[in-house]
């Protein structure tokens, strides 16, 4: 039988993470026993990774250029208050559905190209050019929207956030479909090589013949249009939009890629590693859900956990 060390022989993040699974089931089997278990808990599990996912997903993404994106979350609002507010004008018309669709596509184009050029042309540090964005538009989520809640979806919208297929979540095979083709891009084509040599180092893969400003501005484009995503799935699961919702998603979307081994430099981590880090926090969420742990005591967890795992990454002895 093939063995696990066999399946993943160099990858000590990714057998790192399947030892810490297997270890919070333990604990919460010991803990909770049948009440983790039930299938009531992994359906929730099953139901609220896809949207933090497809937002660390987008995160992650920049972060392998050495870059962050700390304007997902408000990029996400905007385009499902977009979206929600074209389909509310006009109820129960597919072409208005399809019209909010594109609507929202496209302001997470512009918003991606907005800061692809903030980085890649004037030259704004990451950290510094989403943060702006990210105030940007989080006050005009708030002022356009006056910060009211907007509802009334078509059963399409819902079926994203409630439907199933054979047991399985549709909101969770969309995230699986969007992690096996991001990861194809990574691992398959020239575009994804190009994004592990910038990690690594930008000035030697700009002198080896890579238009590395053209790179850096897809990489935050992709990383809106899975911001996009994320919005459809946010208003499925919510059933409205709003400008507040997720904010404290932020942390964990770097919490998860940093866990997943993308290392916040650049230059490493893979999709798996991402998608492995989601399971094993959202096991500890429900789990300290489940044993009545505040959630304020929850998110402090968190950022202790990105403190010491940073703090380990860049250990000098």
């Amino acid at each position: 039988m093939v063995s696990v060390m066999r399946i993943f022989p160099d990858d000590r993040i990714i057998r790192l993470q399947l030892v810490m699974i297997v270890v919070v089931l333990a604990l919460f089997s010991f803990a909770l026993g049948g009440r983790f278990f039930s299938l009531a808990n992994f359906q929730s599990i099953a139901t609220q990774l896809p949207v933090l996912g497809m937002l660390a997903l987008g995160m992650g993404l920049t972060m392998l250029t050495g870059g962050i994106n700390l304007s997902i979350i408000a990029s996400a609002n905007a385009c499902s208050l977009l979206m929600a507010a074209v389909i509310v004008s006009h109820p129960g018309q597919p072409l208005f559905l399809l019209l909010a669709l594109l609507a929202g596509l496209l302001l997470a184009v512009l918003i991606g190209i907005l800061n692809g050029v903030l980085v890649a042309f004037i030259g704004v540090s990451p950290i510094l050019a989403t943060l702006g964005t990210m105030t940007l538009i989080g006050g005009l989520n708030i002022l356009l929207s006056n910060g009211t809640v907007i509802s009334g979806f078509p059963p399409l919208i819902q079926y994203l956030g409630n439907g199933d297929v054979l047991g399985i979540p549709v909101a969770m095979l969309l995230f699986l479909a969007v992690a096996f083709a991001l990861w194809a891009l990574l691992e398959k084509t020239t575009l994804g090589r190009s994004i592990y040599l910038m990690g690594s180092n930008e000035q030697a893969t700009r002198f080896s013949g890579v238009n590395t400003h053209r790179v850096q501005i897809t990489v935050y484009i992709l990383s809106s249009v899975l911001s996009w995503v994320g919005a459809l799935l946010m208003m499925a699961m919510f059933n409205s939009a709003k400008a507040g919702y997720g904010e404290s998603w932020l942390l964990i979307t770097i919490l998860a890629s940093v866990l997943g081994g993308i290392n916040p430099d650049g230059g490493f981590g893979r999709v798996l590693g991402l998608i492995l880090s989601l399971i094993v926090l959202q096991m500890l969420e429900s789990g300290l859900n489940l044993l009545g742990v505040s959630s304020y005591l929850t998110m402090a967890l968190w950022g202790a956990v990105l403190i010491l795992f940073i703090a380990l990454q860049n250990r000098r002895f």
